[in-house]
């Protein structure tokens, strides 16, 4: 439809908006511990506040975008998450980065609720729809490092806060514009006889399998994604040392991981979840034993397959909700599985800084996150035997 064809653009500009702000601080922090002589495990708390209200939003914001305007929720989104990453950049002592990444966190946790429920109109595409949104938000995520080391080595740290800012309230100002009124929620088009959508379709088992594979997903995805640049920086010591270079390696393994979700997503489209979740859940476990232990180049390969396995497992839960609940509920149900994925995710904070070993790097992260990807493994062989729904 016309509608979809101008919002769409929007909502995956959105996605990569999310996910490239609040990965700012992660690389930004290269630099800025030096700037303000404080090591790298005392600054990281500083982004707790972020990250706790990313998840604690989630809620009001599915409410607010079923209840009261979607469109508008997005408007506020996008001019929100700008003020935010600019406030951030005025920043001058670890208090007030932290509060002013509480800002940014608060209307981020708009996208995933309201851009989600907008995105999965056509269940017919619904692979394809999150695979293509996907990619954006793991380019989100590649850019973040790379645009953040750039910044803080030509202009320094406050310019990675500041330019993706402004660049955000420009975007939010063009949707207003451009992205005309729509129908509440509800109005949408009628779900696919092949995909159930009455929201009674999830069984007691379904909701705790998936649960359980948000809360450890939510886990080993925030870890990884927060620790890589500090990861990349201490196991490829030697090899690259600007803040510039181990930005643009993380970015280019964050870049190609990308593609996986435009993999999955087609996949979606043509096989059970199941067939789907099961294989890459068992390989999770592997690839994050490996990233943790390898050195030097051989880093970089286990590295890849990992964030690769970890984006590709984003839009499992996604469908499974697509596909269970009516369009009426949806962000709402979207909302749950982030509150309880964004309030699980601020643990993997003082994860890192727990078992971050100095020169020696994270090989004890990693073995810890393999073990919490079992639970995900779990998750994976209890929604295989709920076939019909999955």
């Amino acid at each position: 439809m016309a509608r979809q064809r101008v919002l769409v653009p929007f909502l995956n500009l959105g996605h990569a908006l999310t996910h490239l702000v609040m990965l700012i601080f992660p690389t930004a922090v290269l630099a800025l511990g030096p700037a303000w002589e404080i090591s790298y495990d005392r600054l990281m708390p500083a982004s707790l506040g972020g990250l706790i209200a990313y998840g604690a939003g989630s809620l009001p914001s599915g409410w607010l975008g079923d209840r009261w305007s979607r469109r508008c929720m997005m408007a506020v989104f996008f001019i929100g998450i700008g003020a935010g990453s600019v406030l951030c950049g005025f920043a001058r002592t670890p208090l007030e980065i932290g509060l002013a990444l509480g800002v940014a966190g608060l209307f981020a946790s708009i996208y995933h609720p309201v851009g989600l429920s907008l995105l999965v109109v056509d269940p017919s595409k619904l692979g394809r729809t999150l695979g293509l949104n996907g990619v954006f938000g793991n380019l989100g995520i590649a850019g973040a490092a790379m645009v953040t080391g750039f910044f803080c080595d030509a202009f320094g740290w406050r310019w990675a806060f500041i330019a993706p800012g402004l660049f955000s309230i420009l975007a939010g100002l063009a949707f207003v514009i451009v992205v005309p009124p729509f129908p509440r929620a509800g109005a949408a088009a009628a779900p696919s006889p092949s995909h159930p959508t009455d929201r009674q379709a999830f069984t007691v088992v379904m909701a705790a399998a998936l649960l359980l594979f948000i809360v450890c997903d939510s886990l080993v995805f925030n870890a990884t994604t927060i620790a890589l640049p500090k990861v990349a920086e201490v196991h490829l010591a030697g090899w690259f040392e600007s803040a510039a270079a181990v930005g643009t390696i993380v970015s280019i393994v964050f870049a190609v991981a990308a593609l996986a979700q435009l993999w999955i997503g087609h996949l979606i489209d043509r096989l059970p979840l199941a067939r789907i979740f099961l294989p890459l859940a068992l390989a999770q476990i592997v690839a994050l034993l490996l990233a943790g232990w390898a050195n030097g180049p051989w880093f970089i390969a286990p590295a890849l397959a990992t964030m690769f396995i970890v984006f590709g497992l984003i839009p499992i839960s996604d469908a499974v909700i697509a596909r269970n609940v009516s369009d009426a509920w949806r962000s709402r149900a979207y909302a749950v599985s982030y509150v309880v994925a964004f309030g699980v995710g601020p643990a993997a904070v003082p994860l890192i800084a727990a078992l971050y070993e100095g020169t020696r790097g994270f090989p004890y992260l990693f073995s810890v996150l393999a073990a919490i990807a079992g639970g995900t493994l779990l998750a994976a062989l209890t929604l295989g035997m709920q076939k019909r729904r999955v």
